[in-house]
């Protein structure tokens, strides 16, 4: 495995909000983490990522309990990470190339070779060509593209999505998915996905995780989630479409 969570706990503001996620992703696979707005998966994903401390528990990524690790040896740790946030996260002073670049400045790079990975990575996106652009005349979708670029663009060994598909319509949203299953048949990352839309959950899954209440209460297959009888799943699951319905949903 190559990132494992064992008995994650954390209280914010007095109130339990991860009360002992155990979770493992293997390498390689795009596994989704399902669950209501507002369960805890943004504060799990900044727990893997290392931007939050656990109260109680391990996060074990390629052997290492960064838990246990220093400020300075945490920074090290995020450089396997690229992080695509909700809300796309742009400096609305800096082109879209800047942008992209951002996680490049950090490394040892010409200018050149920082030019050519910034037009690579938008090139993935389907953003060539709009690198001198800035973040004001772009359109959700494409501030969503960028920002997956800007994740790319340092080779990471993981990629985690923050709502990936939050705030498009529908057209948009499926336009994400279809990129976020393109781009793991061309990088070789391991990705976590935190999402409550059902719809591009079983569109670009390995596997799901199912959030509730703190912890994870499912964990399969997509064919699993589907036949599940768990009544919480199914009435999760009946909010948006029935995906145990045969033919309901493309992908697994």
């Amino acid at each position: 495995m190559s990132l494992v969570i064992r008995g994650l706990k954390k209280d914010l503001g007095g109130k339990p909000v991860l009360r002992g996620v155990d979770l493992e992703v293997r390498e390689g696979e795009t596994l989704v983490v399902l669950g209501r707005s507002g369960c805890g998966k943004t504060v799990l994903l900044k727990h893997i990522i290392g931007l939050m401390r656990p109260d109680e528990g391990e996060i074990w990524v390629d052997g290492r309990d960064i838990t246990k690790l220093s400020f300075k040896e945490l920074i090290e740790v995020r450089k396997q990470f690229g992080m695509v946030f909700q809300a796309s996260a742009l400096l609305d002073s800096m082109t879209v190339a800047e942008n992209v670049g951002l996680g490049l400045r950090r490394e040892k790079l010409s200018k050149d070779e920082i030019r050519r990975r910034v037009s690579e990575a938008l090139e993935m996106v389907g953003l060539g060509g709009w690198e001198e652009a800035l973040p004001a005349e772009l359109s959700g979708g494409m501030k969503k593209r960028v920002g997956l670029a800007r994740a790319i663009v340092t080779r990471p060994k993981f990629l985690l999505y923050d709502e990936p598909t939050a705030g498009l319509d529908p057209v948009m949203a499926r336009s994400i998915d279809r990129l976020i299953a393109e781009l793991k048949e061309r990088i070789s990352s391991t990705s976590v996905i935190v999402t409550h839309d059902i719809i591009s959950a079983f569109s670009v899954c390995d596997r799901i995780a199912f959030l509730h209440e703190g912890r994870i209460r499912f964990l399969g297959y997509p064919e699993e989630a589907r036949s599940s009888e768990d009544p919480v799943l199914r009435e999760f699951f009946s909010g948006g479409i029935i995906p145990w319905r045969e033919g309901a949903l493309g992908r697994g």
